[in-house]
């Protein structure tokens, strides 16, 4: 039997403004951070030597973030060939000197080294010399209205380096690095995270159900009760891969529970590898048949898949589209954090520009982006309308960073034009 779907309770608070996909960065950044950041860069600068003070402002700290950002985009084999004479970028080398740009990298700074608990006394935090980005960011994006479907996954931040935070899982690309755990929407929308720094302790008021759990449960608090949010979980124990393995591809195995008067249904199912689901609402059946391919029969073969699984793949994932659009061991992080913070904004403002019904894709590339003549490579994908004002082209070029379909033909080039080239 199909278990009743509850319906969602919440709502997204309506758009009144489209503001620039830079305006949504300064809201998650906050200027408090800024600030902090600032003073704490320029405590560090004259510990590290008095005589020479930093002397950083907030516009400058503006800019250096803005230039890691540009490098990231536009690559280039070492940071000095942005200001070397044969490989200069204009828009990097005018805003900023090489040597301004080095001295803040060394000295960027979050706490004060001298407020450190050491280890092994009460209150250590291994995350420290971070800890005050990590706090900001974490109240900014739990902030951020929640829609339906959330779900919780990992990403590991590469890292090869000395720290006894690092991490190594076979399973992902980066095999080792930091490992952050992360709640999303599944549009990506990021609304909690924490980084793993060790064991991880039950909730306050949860028994304590092993680390993968209690990690779920501590992303899970900022879900607001009662309000039908669907959110996946892990947990339970089922028949081992290997008896899946034998009783071949489209095994599963299901279990149910009740918990304060909500049925709790628990699915293993096994396709290449094992994957287990949780749900209030969602159960094994009924099934549907997927298209598989078969390495050893080498052909395609249909395999059984329960519902949960179907209803998963529909709308969770956020964490993985997340992943899709990041010398000193804590910069990795903080890097990181900033580039996971741009996508978040750039987000947001997707996510007004549909609550406010504009549909114009031109809207979504502003000018300094369109303008800037970096990266816009043409791209041949599926055919689609022209989108540059008056052409009605039907063209498969496309700009990869704008993501417009524009012409380039014999007659016009509307791409060159939309870029603002000669």
């Amino acid at each position: 039997m199909q278990p009743t779907v509850l319906k969602w309770k919440g709502s997204i608070p309506s758009a009144t403004e489209l503001k620039q996909p830079v305006e949504y960065f300064r809201s998650l950044l906050k200027k408090t951070l800024m600030k902090e950041i600032v003073e704490q860069s320029n405590i560090y600068a004259s510990q590290y030597n008095i005589n020479k003070p930093l002397n950083l402002n907030y516009d400058e700290l503006e800019q250096f973030i803005g230039i890691c950002f540009h490098m990231s985009v536009h690559s280039l084999p070492g940071t000095r060939m942005y200001w070397a004479r044969s490989t200069r970028v204009d828009c990097v080398a005018d805003v900023m000197s090489l040597h301004r740009w080095e001295a803040i990298k060394r000295f960027l700074h979050f706490a004060n080294n001298e407020e450190q608990v050491p280890a092994g006394e009460p209150g250590y935090d291994k995350l420290f010399k971070v800890r005050p980005l990590l706090s900001s960011l974490q109240s900014s994006f739990q902030s951020i209205p929640m829609s339906e479907n959330l779900s919780a996954d990992e990403q590991i931040v590469p890292f090869k380096g000395k720290s006894l935070l690092k991490q190594y899982n076979p399973r992902k690309p980066k095999r080792w690095g930091y490992k952050i755990l992360v709640l999303a929407d599944d549009k990506g929308i990021v609304h909690n995270f924490n980084c793993y720094t060790g064991p991880v302790y039950p909730v306050d008021g949860f028994p304590d159900i092993g680390a993968s759990g209690n990690v779920m449960l501590q992303l899970a608090t900022v879900i607001p009760r009662n309000m039908s949010h669907k959110f996946r979980l892990a947990g339970c124990t089922f028949m081992e891969d290997k008896q899946m393995k034998v009783k071949g591809r489209g095994t599963f195995e299901e279990k149910q529970t009740s918990d304060d008067n909500v049925t709790v249904r628990a699915v293993k199912w096994f396709d290449n590898r094992s994957v287990i689901l949780l749900s209030t609402f969602a159960a094994a059946n009924p099934t549907t048949m997927v298209e598989r391919w078969d390495k050893k029969r080498n052909e395609v073969v249909a395999v059984t898949c329960p519902n949960i699984v179907t209803v998963y793949n529909k709308s969770m994932g956020g964490v993985d589209l997340l992943d899709s659009l990041i010398k000193k061991w804590y910069l990795r992080i903080v890097f990181h954090m900033l580039d996971l913070t741009a996508v978040q904004a750039w987000l947001l403002y997707r996510r007004d520009c549909r609550a406010l019904g504009v549909q114009e894709k031109l809207s979504l590339v502003p000018d300094q982006i369109r303008l800037d003549q970096t990266s816009h490579w043409p791209v041949m994908e599926k055919k689609g309308k022209c989108k540059y004002p008056g052409c009605k082209g039907i063209v498969r070029m496309k700009c990869s960073k704008c993501d417009l379909h524009l012409c380039i033909t014999a007659e016009r080039n509307c791409f060159l034009q939309f870029h603002g080239m000669p």
